[in-house]
């Protein structure tokens, strides 16, 4: 009987037999050498290029730079398409009762809108849409928080939804100062005094550096959650202690609406609320497209709602500033001037460390060296200076301020029986002692380092869907172009499609190369006549050898 192995066998060998395989391996070599040899294998000849001593050499190699480029765009733009498709495709193979027709191309979407009315808003002009979602938010709100930007506190204020929520019933209106900490704190003092005479009013302060509620699950995972510190937020504790008081008043759960203009900051204190970055929030105006309730505790529900939309008729700053309509309606030159014509210059000169200016044309022209902000050929991009300074002045960065009114007057849709109504229930001593304890908290800009700033007055805008003017005829054929993209499902045709491309490709490099501008025709005669002249050198060359043999 044979004995089992009980170890693996030795890759040794002797020393005869490892040399004479290291022999043979060296002989192979050697031949596959001689054969490549043999069969004159060589390296591929790198392109030499234009020579220096051709003209219109500049023109040529921007010629060839930007048909590359073209290139480029067009396989990147097939691409996408073809993903497209592919989403199509999916969407269709998951809701096989769905028409092509009906099938919309997929776009990103912050995920708060439901099912119903992403397929509306390919539909509905979307400000109507807007409007219908507001008054959703002022109709299930038991209490409604406007925010307001502290910078210009009567220019967010919009009389038209006031009035709409004193009409809906027994609500109670509260004024929320957001952006407290980009003012000087005399003057959110005054503002203060000024608007708590016709409504309760809290000095707030939106956190800024707060997690996504994906990744602090992702935390989960690894170690217990721990509390997340709200450092940023000033305010927070007297909004709440305004909002427990009421419900006990009121003596059942509450919902609270949160409304107000673009980009004063209405996502921002709910997540600062909730301490989760829950809502999305950015930079750009009107991300928030519908309504969307938010937990804040068993007994209080809070609301996030769309922007209001701003009426047309309102002034070129107001629009430039509040609506995020104004960057296709207005020019970014038109809206900046109007802008810096409401501003003190000699505090802007001082701001973005500019010379004196004599117009607003030549200040964007000085902004635009100083940042570095240059065109082709090297003269200062003049647009791109104002879509900066507009960027900066709605953005959440800059300080400026504007001098409350003289005299304190009512609004017209307010009188002394809606004013106490809305005071009603509310521990107003408590909010003042907490918005004292606010403003000493923040740490506010010098009324020297600010830039005054001269306001228009409340804001109208527009509450009702009859109101909102109709769509130009070019935006709504953009609006069908983009509804009415046809569906191919068959995967063979995504083959055919993509030999189509490539015969594209080939179709736009041939064109291309025959219809050349100007420029390249002369290049092309250029190099027509570096050929013939090298033919003519080699003619004489070969003259001459075959008259010294």
């Amino acid at each position: 009987m044979k004995r089992p192995k009980l170890k693996k066998a030795s890759k040794r060998m002797t020393c005869h037999k490892r040399y004479k395989i290291q022999k043979k391996v060296r002989e192979h070599h050697r031949k596959l050498r001689k054969e490549a040899k043999k069969r004159g294998h060589k390296k591929p000849r790198k392109d030499p290029g234009v020579p220096n001593s051709a003209p219109f050499k500049e023109a040529l190699l921007r010629e060839a730079e930007l048909r590359k480029q073209r290139l480029e765009e067009l396989k990147q733009q097939q691409k996408l398409d073809r993903q497209k498709e592919q989403e199509k495709k999916r969407k269709l193979e998951t809701n096989p009762g769905v028409k092509a027709s009906n099938l919309e191309p997929v776009k990103e979407e912050s995920g708060q809108c439901k099912a119903k009315n992403k397929t509306k808003s390919g539909k509905k002009n979307p400000k109507k849409l807007y409007c219908q979602e507001l008054k959703k938010v002022i109709e299930a709100s038991d209490i409604v928080l406007e925010v307001l930007d502290a910078r210009d506190p009567l220019g967010c204020r919009c009389p038209q939804v006031e009035e709409a929520i004193i009409q809906s019933g027994q609500k109670k209106l509260v004024l929320l100062l957001n952006k407290s900490d980009l003012v000087p704190k005399e003057n959110l003092e005054n503002w203060l005094n000024y608007l708590k005479k016709e409504l309760p009013t809290v000095v707030f302060r939106a956190s800024t550096n707060l997690r996504d509620k994906g990744k602090i699950i992702k935390h989960l995972k690894l170690r217990k959650r721990a509390p997340i510190r709200n450092e940023g937020c000033v305010g927070k504790e007297g909004l709440w202690k305004l909002l427990k008081s009421f419900q006990e008043t009121y003596g059942k759960a509450i919902q609270v609406g949160v409304i107000g203009f673009p980009n004063v900051g209405k996502s921002s204190i709910i997540n600062s609320l909730k301490q989760e970055r829950i809502c999305n929030v950015g930079v750009s105006m009107g991300l928030t497209r519908c309504m969307q309730v938010v937990t804040l505790d068993k007994q209080i529900t809070i609301i996030d709602s769309p922007s209001c939309i701003v009426s047309p008729l309102n002034s070129t700053s107001t629009l430039a500033l509040r609506s995020p309509a104004s960057t296709e309606v207005v020019k970014p030159v038109e809206a900046a001037s109007a802008i810096l014509s409401q501003a003190d210059a000699r505090q802007v000169v001082l701001k973005f460390t500019v010379p004196d200016f004599k117009n607003p044309l030549e200040f964007f022209t000085l902004l635009a060296q100083r940042r570095g902000l240059h065109q082709r050929g090297g003269s200062p991009n003049v647009e791109g200076a104002a879509k900066l300074m507009w960027s900066e002045w709605t953005g959440a960065s800059l300080g400026y301020y504007r001098h409350p009114p003289t005299s304190w007057t009512p609004s017209p849709h307010f009188n002394k029986g809606i004013m106490t109504e809305m005071k009603e229930g509310l521990n107003l001593e408590e909010l003042e002692k907490n918005n004292a304890h606010s403003i000493h908290s923040i740490r506010g800009p010098r009324l020297a380092s600010s830039i005054l700033f001269q306001s228009s007055g409340l804001t109208n805008g527009i509450i009702e869907e009859m109101d909102i003017p109709e769509e130009l005829p070019k935006q709504k054929k953009k609006q069908q172009g983009e509804e009415e993209d046809h569906l191919d499902l068959n995967s063979d045709q995504e083959s055919a499609d993509e030999e189509a491309d490539e015969e594209s490709l080939a179709t736009v490099l041939e064109e291309e190369s025959w219809a050349l501008p100007e420029e390249s025709q002369a290049d092309e005669s250029a190099l027509s006549y570096i050929s013939d002249k090298m033919t003519e050198e080699e003619d004489d060359a070969y003259d001459f050898s075959t008259d010294y043999v």
